[in-house]
């Protein structure tokens, strides 16, 4: 079953999964892209997906 979106490496979870949010991307900063490239964790977007909450 293929992901729609599909998930980026940076992901830690599909979007709208309970416990997560999305974040700025600790690889570019947010920029999407990391040495005049497009940014590979986050698939150039500048965002992921990671989870929230402590526990």
């Amino acid at each position: 079953m293929a992901q729609d979106p599909p998930l980026n490496p940076g992901d830690e979870a599909e979007p709208g999964t309970p416990g997560s949010g999305e974040d700025l991307c600790p690889v570019c900063n947010g920029s999407g892209s990391k040495d005049g490239a497009r940014c590979e964790a986050c698939g150039g977007t500048g965002k992921v997906v990671q989870g929230i909450g402590g526990g």
